[in-house]
């Protein structure tokens, strides 16, 4: 598989279990809403999986094995992702906080093509990030002057300007309104349909309803359900954990 495939991931925090043999995939231009009740899970599946805590089981990328890799290494491979919290520069531009994803070590060919680039030329990756989270027009506004839905971008866009095989994405629309979240599920959408493999953790049900093609369900830390969004919409279990009760026969609210 090109993409991300992840088996058996378990996470514990002394006699706490935070995940519990947790199995996904992401594949090629795939987009994978991952889903649950608070405290399920989702964002402790992402520090897993991008190696900022100690897990067992194997996290895969297009045939390697990551499992043993730090952060840094396993965005080198493609695997990158974003924070909740957007901790931007507030004071460079839009395009220069982008270009903070491209920085390598230092060498002299580094160093002999920063010293002789056009002054206000934009690197390629940084300005196809750009223009795919529809943001060239802010290329040099400063992210201070920002809207939180444009902050937002401007995460997503940095994640891709290291040019991921897939990126996880941790609850983007958080704080967003409902008009500025439709906005990003179209961009992440562009972005999905252009080859990226996404991972979304969000609790905008109608998001995750909409733009992705598979949604994982966990709850306390355990896959409970997993397929197309009308099908886990109406899973007992689903129905159960986010109701807090029995599942009945009603449909369940996509909110």
């Amino acid at each position: 598989m090109s993409g991300l495939t992840v088996r058996g991931l378990s996470v514990s925090y002394g006699g706490v279990h935070a995940l519990s043999g947790v199995d996904l995939e992401v594949g090629e231009g795939q987009l994978v809403g991952l889903i649950g009740p608070n405290g399920a899970g989702k964002t402790t599946c992402i520090d897993a999986l991008t190696g900022f805590v100690r897990h067992s089981g194997r996290v895969d990328l297009a045939g390697t094995d990551l499992s043993r890799l730090r952060p840094h290494d396993r965005v080198r491979h493609g695997l990158a992702r974003t924070w909740q919290s957007i901790e931007l520069f507030d004071g460079l531009t839009v395009a220069e906080n982008v270009a903070v994803a491209t920085a390598r070590r230092a060498g002299w060919a580094a160093t002999w093509r920063e010293t002789f680039r056009r002054p206000g030329g934009l690197d390629k990756a940084v300005q196809e990030a750009l223009s795919v989270v529809g943001l060239d027009r802010h290329a040099d506004t400063q992210a201070v002057d920002l809207s939180q839905g444009e902050r937002k971008l401007v995460g997503v866009a940095r994640a891709l300007a290291g040019g991921p095989r897939v990126l996880c994405l941790d609850e983007p629309a958080a704080g967003l309104d409902s008009e500025e979240s439709l906005r990003l599920g179209r961009r992440l959408r562009t972005v999905v349909d252009a080859g990226t493999g996404m991972l979304l953790v969000d609790h905008d049900m109608a998001l995750i309803l909409d733009v992705c093609d598979t949604v994982v369900v966990l709850d306390f830390g355990k896959v409970i359900a997993s397929g197309p969004p009308d099908r886990v919409r109406e899973d007992p279990q689903v129905v159960a954990a986010y109701l807090g009760g029995a599942a009945t026969t009603a449909q369940p609210e996509a909110s």
